[in-house]
């Protein structure tokens, strides 16, 4: 079983802290992300369960072994980087079966290995092409091929896919999702990008600054994200957050909108909070998903007008800020057109102003 654990992991370059004893249990055959924006301490977290890193504090296990003190070797993961790391005089079959034949692996057991991994991915038709004769989306198969044929008990990914365009991105996150459900082992994939994170994850792991901030499925970071932060880095587009004030059971925008509270949430007369709702929760009357709870209605101008094909994306100043409202069966929409806008106030989010926290 490759069960994955840390325990108060802490990494620092001399006085310097960049990750802050964080605990983390990722389950065997699990799909773990870890996502965030750039300088958040992911990278460096994979390279300490990759032995890639020493790390100052706290314990990484790998099944039933604490591995800190092992070597990259000795920890039976396979590493996939955003650079591809090929060698360039080799065919893609050399390429392949290189680490084994180091290894002193049987010849026959190479050639086996080897046309399993080219036929999950795909890889047939380019088995005695050098590197420089592939596509980049070709280049990372025989990168993940070259991970698979070690047959390892993690497969670790570090972004990937941010060499590729974003069509490719797209076709390899497919590839990716396939190649987990065939080979079935424990994979933690680091990216900045939250979409890759939404669609790949069986869990997401957000991180910022060295900590943890929410570890959930797409759907629990996404529906009920714990702070500010979680709720502006997931959803594309972002969260709409807006500074409001508690009036009684209104919350009070800067510009007077009054929006009522959930029933149920008790806050305090004048305490200050943000209201978050994202873009699919705020449309135009006649073009938005079907609401059967509460809702409120605003006239404002149009800003902006972003049209997407099936959905427009309208940007609005509500509260003293530019937000982001979805039109779904589109029309064309001029700006400073006025239109009457619905929130859907059974999506609304609520956060404390001073902690950032979830109310």
């Amino acid at each position: 079983m490759a069960e994955v654990r840390l325990n108060k992991v802490v990494k620092r370059y001399g006085k310097l802290e960049t990750v802050h004893g964080i605990d983390l249990e990722i389950a065997h055959n699990e799909f773990v992300v870890l996502v965030g924006p750039s300088g958040c301490g992911k990278s460096t977290t994979l390279r300490m369960i990759a032995g890639l890193e020493e790390i100052t504090g706290g314990t990484i296990s790998i099944g039933s072994r604490v591995v800190n003190a092992l070597p990259p070797r000795e920890r039976n993961i396979s590493m996939v980087f955003q650079s591809y790391a090929l060698y360039p005089h080799m065919s893609v079959r050399d390429n392949l079966g290189f680490g084994l034949k180091i290894a002193n692996m049987a010849a026959p057991e190479i050639e086996k290995r080897v046309n399993e991994a080219a036929e999950i991915l795909g890889l047939g038709p380019y088995m005695d092409r050098l590197p420089a004769n592939l596509s980049g989306g070709q280049r990372q198969r025989v990168a993940m091929g070259r991970a698979i044929v070690r047959n390892p008990d993690v497969f670790l990914f570090d972004e990937p896919l941010s060499n590729l365009d974003a069509k490719l991105r797209g076709q390899m996150r497919v590839e990716i999702k396939k190649l987990h459900q065939r080979v079935k082992t424990t994979v933690i994939y680091v990216t900045h990008d939250q979409v890759e994170a939404m669609t790949l994850a069986d869990r997401i792991v957000i991180m910022r600054d060295g900590h943890i901030e929410q570890v959930g499925t797409p759907t629990e970071v996404f529906e009920r994200p714990v702070n500010v932060f979680v709720a502006g880095f997931i959803g594309s587009p972002p969260m709409n957050q807006l500074d409001a004030v508690v009036r009684g059971q209104m919350a009070v925008l800067g510009d007077g909108t009054g929006v009522p509270l959930p029933a149920g949430l008790v806050l305090s007369e004048g305490q200050q909070v943000v209201l978050g709702f994202r873009p699919e929760s705020f449309a135009p009357r006649g073009h938005s998903l079907h609401w059967e709870g509460a809702t409120i209605a605003v006239s404002r101008p149009v800003v902006i007008a972003e049209p997407l094909g099936t959905e427009t994306i309208l940007f609005v100043e509500l509260g003293g800020k530019d937000v982001q409202g979805k039109m779904l069966n589109p029309r064309e929409v001029h700006p400073g057109e006025e239109l009457e806008f619905t929130l859907d106030l059974s999506r609304l989010h609520v956060f404390d102003k001073a902690s950032g926290r979830r109310l």
